[in-house]
Protein backbone atom coordinates (compact mmCIF):
# COMPACT_ATOMS: atom_id res chain seq x y z
CA UNK A 1 0.00 0.00 0.00
CA UNK A 2 2.86 2.46 0.41
CA UNK A 3 3.70 2.72 -2.98
CA UNK A 4 -0.16 3.59 -3.50
CA UNK A 5 -0.04 6.32 -0.79
CA UNK A 6 3.50 8.19 -2.32
CA UNK A 7 1.69 8.35 -5.72
CA UNK A 8 -1.72 9.64 -4.41
CA UNK A 9 0.34 12.18 -2.27
CA UNK A 10 2.60 13.07 -5.48
CA UNK A 11 -0.53 13.14 -7.81
CA UNK A 12 -2.15 15.71 -4.99
CA UNK A 13 1.12 18.07 -4.74
CA UNK A 14 0.97 18.01 -8.76
CA UNK A 15 -2.08 19.06 -8.35
CA UNK A 16 -1.46 21.64 -6.44
CA UNK A 17 1.73 22.92 -8.49
CA UNK A 18 -0.56 23.25 -11.23
CA UNK A 19 -2.81 25.27 -8.97
CA UNK A 20 -0.03 27.22 -7.78
CA UNK A 21 1.29 27.83 -11.65
CA UNK A 22 -2.18 29.15 -12.79
CA UNK A 23 -2.83 31.66 -10.35
CA UNK A 24 0.56 32.88 -10.91
CA UNK A 25 0.63 33.23 -14.53
CA UNK A 26 -2.54 35.02 -13.74
CA UNK A 27 -0.56 37.39 -11.75
CA UNK A 28 1.80 38.05 -14.13
CA UNK A 29 -0.83 38.60 -16.80
CA UNK A 30 -1.44 41.21 -14.62
CA UNK A 31 1.64 42.72 -13.41
CA UNK A 32 1.12 42.06 -9.93
CA UNK A 33 4.78 39.87 -9.31
CA UNK A 34 5.13 41.17 -6.01
CA UNK A 35 2.25 39.16 -4.60
CA UNK A 36 4.02 36.10 -6.38
CA UNK A 37 7.28 37.09 -4.20
CA UNK A 38 4.76 37.19 -1.09
CA UNK A 39 3.35 33.79 -2.16
CA UNK A 40 6.93 32.27 -2.65
CA UNK A 41 7.71 33.71 1.10
CA UNK A 42 4.29 32.51 2.87
CA UNK A 43 4.26 28.90 4.44
CA UNK A 44 1.41 27.00 4.99
CA UNK A 45 -1.61 27.82 6.33
CA UNK A 46 -1.09 31.85 5.09
CA UNK A 47 -0.10 30.42 1.26
CA UNK A 48 -3.65 28.90 1.27
CA UNK A 49 -5.64 31.68 2.38
CA UNK A 50 -3.76 33.92 -0.23
CA UNK A 51 -4.34 31.44 -3.20
CA UNK A 52 -8.20 31.21 -2.30
CA UNK A 53 -8.33 35.03 -1.88
CA UNK A 54 -6.65 35.37 -5.28
CA UNK A 55 -8.99 32.69 -6.78
CA UNK A 56 -12.04 34.82 -5.70
CA UNK A 57 -10.87 38.11 -7.44
CA UNK A 58 -11.69 38.93 -11.18
CA UNK A 59 -8.27 40.85 -12.36
CA UNK A 60 -9.83 41.60 -15.27
CA UNK A 61 -12.31 44.03 -13.98
CA UNK A 62 -9.67 45.41 -11.34
CA UNK A 63 -7.49 46.50 -13.94
CA UNK A 64 -10.49 47.82 -16.39
CA UNK A 65 -10.93 50.40 -13.26
CA UNK A 66 -7.62 51.15 -12.64
CA UNK A 67 -7.21 51.84 -16.57
CA UNK A 68 -10.22 53.88 -15.87
CA UNK A 69 -8.89 56.17 -13.54
CA UNK A 70 -6.24 57.10 -15.84
CA UNK A 71 -8.94 58.56 -18.65
CA UNK A 72 -10.32 61.97 -19.22
CA UNK A 73 -13.35 62.33 -18.32
CA UNK A 74 -16.02 62.71 -20.91
CA UNK A 75 -18.60 64.87 -21.20
CA UNK A 76 -21.49 63.54 -22.62
CA UNK A 77 -24.08 65.82 -24.43
CA UNK A 78 -26.47 64.51 -21.41
CA UNK A 79 -30.63 65.53 -21.45
CA UNK A 80 -31.40 66.39 -18.33
CA UNK A 81 -35.27 67.15 -17.02
CA UNK A 82 -36.68 67.46 -13.88
CA UNK A 83 -38.80 64.19 -12.68
CA UNK A 84 -42.30 64.31 -11.25
CA UNK A 85 -43.31 63.35 -7.46
CA UNK A 86 -46.00 63.02 -5.08
CA UNK A 87 -45.68 65.32 -2.12
CA UNK A 88 -47.26 63.72 0.69
CA UNK A 89 -48.42 66.92 2.91
CA UNK A 90 -50.39 67.60 -0.60
CA UNK A 91 -51.87 64.10 -1.14
CA UNK A 92 -55.98 64.40 -1.01
CA UNK A 93 -57.24 62.36 2.05
CA UNK A 94 -58.82 59.93 -0.86
CA UNK A 95 -55.41 59.76 -2.57
CA UNK A 96 -53.76 58.87 0.80
CA UNK A 97 -56.20 56.49 2.02
CA UNK A 98 -56.02 54.90 -1.07
CA UNK A 99 -52.22 53.77 -1.10
CA UNK A 100 -51.89 53.18 2.55
CA UNK A 101 -54.69 50.33 1.61
CA UNK A 102 -52.54 49.09 -0.92
CA UNK A 103 -49.39 48.96 0.89
CA UNK A 104 -50.77 47.84 4.05
CA UNK A 105 -52.16 44.50 2.07
CA UNK A 106 -48.81 44.18 0.99
CA UNK A 107 -47.16 44.46 4.75
CA UNK A 108 -49.89 42.48 5.94
CA UNK A 109 -50.11 39.58 4.01
CA UNK A 110 -46.05 38.95 4.74
CA UNK A 111 -45.08 40.10 1.53
CA UNK A 112 -42.42 42.66 2.39
CA UNK A 113 -38.78 42.73 3.71
CA UNK A 114 -36.89 44.96 5.01
CA UNK A 115 -32.64 45.74 4.17
CA UNK A 116 -30.38 47.80 6.45
CA UNK A 117 -27.15 48.86 5.52
CA UNK A 118 -24.76 49.11 8.47
CA UNK A 119 -21.08 48.16 7.01
CA UNK A 120 -19.40 50.94 7.97
CA UNK A 121 -17.77 51.96 10.99
CA UNK A 122 -18.41 54.88 13.58
CA UNK A 123 -15.06 56.37 13.41
CA UNK A 124 -16.15 59.55 11.93
CA UNK A 125 -18.42 59.48 15.09
CA UNK A 126 -15.05 58.82 17.32
CA UNK A 127 -16.63 55.77 17.82
CA UNK A 128 -15.01 52.19 17.88
CA UNK A 129 -17.13 49.44 16.71
CA UNK A 130 -19.77 49.33 13.84
CA UNK A 131 -21.84 52.27 13.28
CA UNK A 132 -24.99 50.83 14.11
CA UNK A 133 -23.71 50.26 17.75
CA UNK A 134 -23.39 54.59 18.10
CA UNK A 135 -25.62 55.48 21.01
CA UNK A 136 -27.99 58.67 20.56
CA UNK A 137 -28.09 60.56 23.11
CA UNK A 138 -31.64 60.90 23.44
CA UNK A 139 -34.01 61.11 26.49
CA UNK A 140 -31.00 61.12 29.20
CA UNK A 141 -29.98 57.41 28.69
CA UNK A 142 -29.73 57.13 25.03
CA UNK A 143 -30.08 54.11 22.28
CA UNK A 144 -28.30 52.47 20.12
CA UNK A 145 -28.85 53.00 16.47
CA UNK A 146 -29.54 49.65 15.97
CA UNK A 147 -32.57 49.65 19.02
CA UNK A 148 -33.94 52.67 17.40
CA UNK A 149 -34.18 50.72 13.64
CA UNK A 150 -35.59 47.81 15.79
CA UNK A 151 -38.20 49.86 17.34
CA UNK A 152 -39.26 51.51 14.12
CA UNK A 153 -39.88 47.81 13.02
CA UNK A 154 -41.72 46.54 16.34
CA UNK A 155 -43.92 49.13 15.65
CA UNK A 156 -44.94 48.36 12.06
CA UNK A 157 -45.06 44.80 13.22
CA UNK A 158 -47.41 45.66 15.85
CA UNK A 159 -49.54 47.61 13.81
CA UNK A 160 -49.70 44.98 10.80
CA UNK A 161 -49.93 42.07 12.59
CA UNK A 162 -47.08 40.51 11.11
CA UNK A 163 -42.94 39.82 11.26
CA UNK A 164 -41.09 42.00 8.83
CA UNK A 165 -38.26 39.45 7.80
CA UNK A 166 -34.88 42.17 8.61
CA UNK A 167 -31.53 41.31 6.67
CA UNK A 168 -28.80 43.37 7.80
CA UNK A 169 -25.48 44.21 5.64
CA UNK A 170 -22.75 44.10 7.65
CA UNK A 171 -18.57 43.95 6.40
CA UNK A 172 -15.67 41.80 6.69
CA UNK A 173 -14.21 44.18 9.39
CA UNK A 174 -17.78 44.77 11.26
CA UNK A 175 -19.92 40.85 11.16
CA UNK A 176 -18.64 39.18 14.27
CA UNK A 177 -19.09 42.76 16.09
CA UNK A 178 -22.23 42.95 14.77
CA UNK A 179 -23.56 39.62 15.38
CA UNK A 180 -22.28 39.51 18.86
CA UNK A 181 -23.88 43.16 20.30
CA UNK A 182 -27.45 42.33 18.69
CA UNK A 183 -27.23 38.70 20.67
CA UNK A 184 -25.45 40.68 23.87
CA UNK A 185 -28.76 42.85 23.32
CA UNK A 186 -30.97 40.19 22.89
CA UNK A 187 -31.93 41.42 19.00
CA UNK A 188 -33.68 44.88 21.07
CA UNK A 189 -36.70 42.33 21.33
CA UNK A 190 -36.74 41.70 18.11
CA UNK A 191 -37.64 37.82 16.84
CA UNK A 192 -34.30 36.70 16.08
CA UNK A 193 -35.45 34.04 13.72
CA UNK A 194 -36.59 37.12 11.36
CA UNK A 195 -32.82 38.76 11.42
CA UNK A 196 -30.56 38.12 9.23
CA UNK A 197 -26.85 39.16 8.65
CA UNK A 198 -25.26 38.83 5.09
CA UNK A 199 -21.51 40.36 4.40
CA UNK A 200 -21.08 43.05 1.75
CA UNK A 201 -18.80 42.61 -0.86
CA UNK A 202 -15.15 43.94 -1.41
CA UNK A 203 -12.74 45.19 -4.22
CA UNK A 204 -9.01 45.23 -3.66
CA UNK A 205 -7.34 48.58 -3.25
CA UNK A 206 -4.79 49.35 -5.75
CA UNK A 207 -2.11 52.32 -6.19
CA UNK A 208 -1.12 54.36 -8.73
CA UNK A 209 1.02 51.75 -10.66
CA UNK A 210 -1.54 49.18 -10.46
CA UNK A 211 -0.66 47.11 -8.07
CA UNK A 212 -2.63 45.32 -5.53
CA UNK A 213 -1.87 46.75 -2.09
CA UNK A 214 -0.76 44.04 0.86
CA UNK A 215 -2.50 43.85 4.16
CA UNK A 216 -1.20 43.26 7.54
CA UNK A 217 -2.38 40.06 7.23
CA UNK A 218 -0.65 38.86 4.44
CA UNK A 219 -3.30 39.39 1.94
CA UNK A 220 -4.63 41.40 -0.67
CA UNK A 221 -6.08 44.67 0.77
CA UNK A 222 -9.71 44.82 0.41
CA UNK A 223 -12.56 47.89 1.26
CA UNK A 224 -16.38 47.52 0.80
CA UNK A 225 -16.95 48.02 -2.83
CA UNK A 226 -20.06 51.08 -2.24
CA UNK A 227 -23.55 50.51 -1.17
CA UNK A 228 -24.54 49.47 -4.73
CA UNK A 229 -22.85 46.49 -3.77
CA UNK A 230 -26.01 45.71 -1.83
CA UNK A 231 -27.69 43.75 -4.70
CA UNK A 232 -24.99 41.44 -5.91
CA UNK A 233 -24.35 40.88 -2.23
CA UNK A 234 -27.86 39.90 -1.59
CA UNK A 235 -27.91 37.35 -4.36
CA UNK A 236 -24.39 35.64 -3.44
CA UNK A 237 -25.02 35.23 0.02
CA UNK A 238 -28.42 33.28 -0.18
CA UNK A 239 -30.06 36.25 0.94
CA UNK A 240 -32.45 36.99 -2.29
CA UNK A 241 -33.32 33.43 -2.64
CA UNK A 242 -34.34 33.30 1.46
CA UNK A 243 -36.87 36.06 0.69
CA UNK A 244 -37.89 34.27 -2.69
CA UNK A 245 -38.63 31.47 -0.72
CA UNK A 246 -40.89 33.14 2.26
CA UNK A 247 -42.88 35.12 -0.46
CA UNK A 248 -41.31 38.50 -0.54
CA UNK A 249 -42.43 41.04 -3.39
CA UNK A 250 -41.15 44.20 -2.09
CA UNK A 251 -38.02 45.02 -0.18
CA UNK A 252 -37.23 48.28 1.26
CA UNK A 253 -33.34 49.55 1.24
CA UNK A 254 -32.03 51.79 3.47
CA UNK A 255 -29.33 53.04 6.12
CA UNK A 256 -28.29 52.53 9.49
CA UNK A 257 -27.46 56.00 10.15
CA UNK A 258 -31.23 57.73 9.98
CA UNK A 259 -32.66 58.21 13.11
CA UNK A 260 -36.07 58.74 11.95
CA UNK A 261 -35.78 56.69 9.02
CA UNK A 262 -39.59 54.96 8.07
CA UNK A 263 -39.19 51.14 6.83
CA UNK A 264 -42.32 50.29 6.12
CA UNK A 265 -44.01 53.84 4.79
CA UNK A 266 -47.47 52.28 3.53
CA UNK A 267 -47.99 55.51 1.79
CA UNK A 268 -44.74 54.88 -0.45
CA UNK A 269 -45.55 51.26 -0.89
CA UNK A 270 -48.96 51.89 -1.93
CA UNK A 271 -48.11 54.63 -4.24
CA UNK A 272 -45.15 51.90 -5.96
CA UNK A 273 -47.32 49.74 -6.46
CA UNK A 274 -50.18 51.89 -7.69
CA UNK A 275 -47.61 54.02 -10.34
CA UNK A 276 -46.96 50.17 -11.23
CA UNK A 277 -43.22 50.94 -11.22
CA UNK A 278 -40.41 48.47 -9.73
CA UNK A 279 -38.18 51.00 -7.80
CA UNK A 280 -39.81 53.80 -5.65
CA UNK A 281 -38.01 56.67 -3.33
CA UNK A 282 -38.62 58.96 -1.04
CA UNK A 283 -36.87 62.33 -1.16
CA UNK A 284 -37.00 65.78 0.66
CA UNK A 285 -36.70 68.88 -0.76
CA UNK A 286 -33.44 70.78 -0.91
CA UNK A 287 -32.47 73.40 2.06
CA UNK A 288 -31.16 75.56 -0.38
CA UNK A 289 -30.11 75.37 -4.35
CA UNK A 290 -26.90 74.71 -3.42
CA UNK A 291 -26.98 72.36 -0.42
CA UNK A 292 -24.39 69.53 -1.14
CA UNK A 293 -27.13 66.51 -2.25
CA UNK A 294 -27.64 64.23 -5.18
CA UNK A 295 -30.80 65.19 -6.52
CA UNK A 296 -33.45 63.11 -8.76
CA UNK A 297 -33.93 63.62 -12.04
CA UNK A 298 -34.37 62.15 -15.68
CA UNK A 299 -31.51 61.91 -17.64
CA UNK A 300 -31.61 60.60 -21.22
CA UNK A 301 -35.17 59.33 -20.48
CA UNK A 302 -34.22 56.95 -17.30
CA UNK A 303 -34.50 58.35 -13.77
CA UNK A 304 -31.42 59.12 -12.13
CA UNK A 305 -29.42 60.66 -9.00
CA UNK A 306 -27.00 63.67 -9.90
CA UNK A 307 -24.47 64.66 -7.18
CA UNK A 308 -24.50 67.82 -6.41
CA UNK A 309 -20.78 68.63 -8.58
CA UNK A 310 -22.34 67.28 -11.55
CA UNK A 311 -25.75 69.72 -11.41
CA UNK A 312 -24.86 72.81 -13.82
CA UNK A 313 -25.27 75.92 -11.53
CA UNK A 314 -28.00 77.18 -13.29
CA UNK A 315 -29.97 74.40 -13.56
CA UNK A 316 -29.71 73.86 -9.56
CA UNK A 317 -31.12 77.26 -9.45
CA UNK A 318 -34.19 76.97 -11.57
CA UNK A 319 -37.30 77.29 -10.71
CA UNK A 320 -40.36 76.00 -11.77
CA UNK A 321 -44.18 77.26 -12.18
CA UNK A 322 -45.03 76.55 -8.66
CA UNK A 323 -42.20 78.36 -7.19
CA UNK A 324 -40.22 75.22 -6.22
CA UNK A 325 -36.55 74.10 -7.46
CA UNK A 326 -36.95 72.37 -10.26
CA UNK A 327 -34.35 69.91 -9.61
CA UNK A 328 -34.78 70.02 -5.74
CA UNK A 329 -35.81 66.40 -4.75
CA UNK A 330 -32.81 65.18 -2.36
CA UNK A 331 -31.98 61.72 -2.33
CA UNK A 332 -32.29 60.60 0.72
CA UNK A 333 -31.50 56.59 1.05
CA UNK A 334 -34.92 55.76 1.94
CA UNK A 335 -35.38 53.27 -1.31
CA UNK A 336 -38.07 50.18 -2.25
CA UNK A 337 -37.49 47.68 -5.03
CA UNK A 338 -39.53 44.72 -6.17
CA UNK A 339 -37.66 41.62 -6.17
CA UNK A 340 -37.81 41.01 -9.16
CA UNK A 341 -35.72 44.63 -9.62
CA UNK A 342 -33.00 43.18 -6.80
CA UNK A 343 -32.89 40.22 -8.96
CA UNK A 344 -32.50 42.31 -12.67
CA UNK A 345 -29.97 44.79 -10.58
CA UNK A 346 -27.79 42.20 -9.07
CA UNK A 347 -27.05 40.95 -12.51
CA UNK A 348 -26.16 43.80 -14.16
CA UNK A 349 -22.44 45.42 -13.52
CA UNK A 350 -23.43 48.56 -12.11
CA UNK A 351 -20.71 51.57 -12.53
CA UNK A 352 -18.12 51.75 -10.16
CA UNK A 353 -16.63 55.69 -8.89
CA UNK A 354 -13.10 55.40 -7.58
CA UNK A 355 -12.16 57.80 -4.59
CA UNK A 356 -8.42 58.33 -4.35
CA UNK A 357 -7.29 58.23 -0.65
CA UNK A 358 -5.22 56.98 1.37
CA UNK A 359 -4.36 53.59 3.07
CA UNK A 360 -1.67 51.76 4.65
CA UNK A 361 0.25 48.79 3.15
CA UNK A 362 3.26 46.16 3.43
CA UNK A 363 6.17 46.58 1.05
CA UNK A 364 8.23 43.70 -0.09
CA UNK A 365 10.71 44.35 2.76
CA UNK A 366 7.72 43.35 5.19
CA UNK A 367 7.38 46.83 6.24
CA UNK A 368 4.47 48.90 7.12
CA UNK A 369 3.68 51.85 5.51
CA UNK A 370 1.58 54.51 6.73
CA UNK A 371 1.24 57.40 3.82
CA UNK A 372 0.97 61.09 4.56
CA UNK A 373 -1.14 61.76 1.50
CA UNK A 374 -3.41 60.06 -0.68
CA UNK A 375 -2.14 56.60 -2.82
CA UNK A 376 -4.26 54.32 -3.71
CA UNK A 377 -8.03 53.34 -5.44
CA UNK A 378 -10.78 52.44 -4.04
CA UNK A 379 -13.81 51.16 -6.22
CA UNK A 380 -16.98 51.53 -5.20
CA UNK A 381 -20.59 51.34 -6.43
CA UNK A 382 -23.79 53.51 -5.67
CA UNK A 383 -27.50 52.51 -4.79
CA UNK A 384 -29.02 55.28 -6.83
CA UNK A 385 -26.95 54.15 -9.95
CA UNK A 386 -29.46 51.01 -10.15
CA UNK A 387 -31.75 53.25 -11.07
CA UNK A 388 -30.84 54.30 -14.63
CA UNK A 389 -31.67 50.04 -15.24
CA UNK A 390 -35.41 51.00 -15.05
CA UNK A 391 -37.33 53.55 -17.27
CA UNK A 392 -39.61 55.19 -14.50
CA UNK A 393 -39.27 55.51 -10.58
CA UNK A 394 -42.14 57.22 -8.10
CA UNK A 395 -40.87 59.59 -5.80
CA UNK A 396 -42.52 60.80 -2.49
CA UNK A 397 -41.59 63.98 -1.29
CA UNK A 398 -41.57 63.79 2.46
CA UNK A 399 -40.76 66.33 5.02
CA UNK A 400 -36.92 66.83 6.31
CA UNK A 401 -38.76 66.81 9.99
CA UNK A 402 -40.44 63.73 9.56
CA UNK A 403 -37.92 61.38 7.63
CA UNK A 404 -34.44 62.58 7.52
CA UNK A 405 -32.25 62.57 10.88
CA UNK A 406 -28.93 61.19 9.82
CA UNK A 407 -25.97 60.46 12.04
CA UNK A 408 -22.55 61.46 9.88
CA UNK A 409 -20.57 63.89 11.48
CA UNK A 410 -19.04 64.41 14.53
CA UNK A 411 -20.25 67.65 14.42
CA UNK A 412 -21.99 70.37 13.08
CA UNK A 413 -24.27 69.86 10.16
CA UNK A 414 -26.16 66.09 10.45
CA UNK A 415 -24.06 65.05 13.84
CA UNK A 416 -25.38 63.26 16.82
CA UNK A 417 -26.68 66.72 18.37
CA UNK A 418 -28.86 67.29 15.04
CA UNK A 419 -29.97 64.18 14.98
CA UNK A 420 -30.93 63.49 18.70
CA UNK A 421 -33.18 66.78 18.09
CA UNK A 422 -34.75 65.67 15.18
CA UNK A 423 -35.40 62.37 16.45
CA UNK A 424 -37.07 63.78 19.59
CA UNK A 425 -39.33 66.65 18.26
CA UNK A 426 -40.22 63.92 15.87
CA UNK A 427 -41.75 62.01 18.85
CA UNK A 428 -43.06 64.96 20.72
CA UNK A 429 -44.87 65.47 17.57
CA UNK A 430 -46.15 61.62 17.50
CA UNK A 431 -47.42 61.19 20.83
CA UNK A 432 -49.42 64.69 20.61
CA UNK A 433 -51.36 62.80 17.85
Amino acid sequence: CSWLYSFNTLKGMNNMDKKIQDVVDVLKEYNQEHIINLLNKLEEPKKQELLEQINKIDFHQIMELYDNTKKEIEIKENVIESIPYYDKEKLTKEQKNEFDTIGEEIIKSGKYAVVTMAGGQGTRLGHTGPKGTFKLDVYGKGKYLFEILAENLKDANKKYNTIIPWYIMTSKENNDQTQEFLEKNNYFGYDKNSVMLFEQGELPLVDTEGKMLISKDLKIKEASDGNGGVFSSLRTSGMLADMKERGIKWVFIGGVDNAILKMADVTLLGMAIDKNVQIASKSVVKANPHERVGVFCKMNGHPKVIEYSELPEKMAEEIDENGELRYGESHIMCNLFTIEAIEKISKEPLIYHSAFKKNSYIDENGKEIVPDSPNSYKFEAFIFDSFELFDDIAILRGKREDDFAPVKNKEGVDSPKTAKELYEKYWERQNQK
